[in-house]
């Protein structure tokens, strides 16, 4: 099979699904409280693409393209009933090696253990601060930290690998980039500092609000020593560091200060069936209609889709700052 690329050469490996857009955080950055409150109007359940409808635009990504890893996403992925159904059907996929999910791990204690059974990987776990009154001033709940804490312990338990996702912004939660450093050091899970994005309309995103990836390794290495390690894979989203006394690594993404769209090749898939080649993305390619027709159609519209991409929105960020690109979808329908 001649491998998919898109304009710019770039595969197509990863696929992310979000399987809902509700989420039961308000997090400042992603869904603030002001903006999506009780009366929000998310999608309604029957908008939802099914488990089945999820499978066969999995399965015709594997067939297509060279996709090898897939990744739940939401909202809140554990918002969506009987999820581990829809894990065990996509472990079933010829050629995919690898599942992961995204979450606040508010619920993965009452879940973890079905997940890791039906053939889940991985989790990343979002963590913005350690401490209860930052953490819930940026999710605008009155939850506390040892939830999230418990909810990578459970994960953990249950064999999952886990990852912690930190979205980093000044003012808000600058000063936590050490203390998180040091707590999950010791341990067999990855931190990742994530440079606070423009993703969407509702967070005011500004560029000045932005602590970069040199910012963040500067402040960690000052108390820690680190050195730079190679990528696992071509593509990965991630600039490793590992401590110098060997006491872990830490990930910085760094989509905002050090852009890596020359070598994106993952796609994004909306709870409503959008298939997004990009993470800011106005709009998308509806493949629910597609699913009207055959297998072999959705593959032809997924290798139409591919083969036009030439989508490099945050190579062109900073000279494009200020500028209105137009109304980007935002984060909770994207999926992550």
């Amino acid at each position: 099979m001649v491998m998919l690329l898109d304009k710019r050469g770039r595969p197509f490996r990863d696929l992310r699904i979000s399987v809902t857009d509700q989420c039961n955080l308000r997090c400042r950055y992603c869904m603030p409280k002001e903006i999506f409150d009780d009366n929000f109007p998310f999608l309604p359940k029957d908008e939802l693409l099914s488990f089945e409808e999820i499978y066969k635009i999995a399965k015709a990504s594997a067939e297509v393209g060279d996709v090898k890893k897939l990744r739940i996403t939401g909202g809140e992925p554990l918002l969506r009933k009987n999820l581990p159904e829809l894990i065990e059907m996509l472990a079933e996929i010829d050629g995919v090696e690898d599942i992961a999910m995204t979450t606040n791990g508010i619920l993965l204690p009452k879940h973890a253990r079905a997940l890791k059974a039906a053939g889940l990987d991985r989790v990343s776990v979002s963590l913005d601060s350690l401490d209860d009154t930052r953490f819930q001033a940026i999710t605008g709940r009155t939850m506390r930290v040892s939830h999230v804490l418990k909810g990578i312990e459970a994960a953990q338990e249950a064999g999952l690998s886990v990852k912690i996702n930190t979205v980093i912004k000044k003012g808000m939660n600058d000063a936590d980039i050490v203390p998180l450093a040091e707590h999950f050091r010791h341990t067999d899970v990855t931190l990742r500092f994530i440079e606070y994005m423009d993703v969407g309309n509702a967070n005011g995103w500004k560029l000045d609000h932005v602590i970069s990836k040199k910012e963040i390794i500067e402040k960690i290495h000052a108390e820690h020593p680190l050195e730079t390690i190679a990528p696992h894979y071509s593509g990965e989203t991630a600039d490793r560091f590992r401590y110098q006394d060997g006491s872990g690594e830490i990930g910085v993404i760094s989509s905002v200060s050090d852009a890596f769209c020359h070598s994106c090749n993952r796609a994004r898939l909306t709870a409503d069936g959008q298939l997004l080649t990009c993470l800011f993305a106005i709009t998308g390619t509806d493949l629910r209609q597609v699913l009207r027709d055959d297998q072999e159609a959705v593959e032809e519209a997924l290798k139409r889709i591919w083969l036009k991409r030439n989508d490099n929105y945050s190579e062109e960020r900073l000279s494009a700052t200020g500028q209105s690109k137009g109304k980007k979808l935002e984060m909770h329908q994207i999926g992550g």
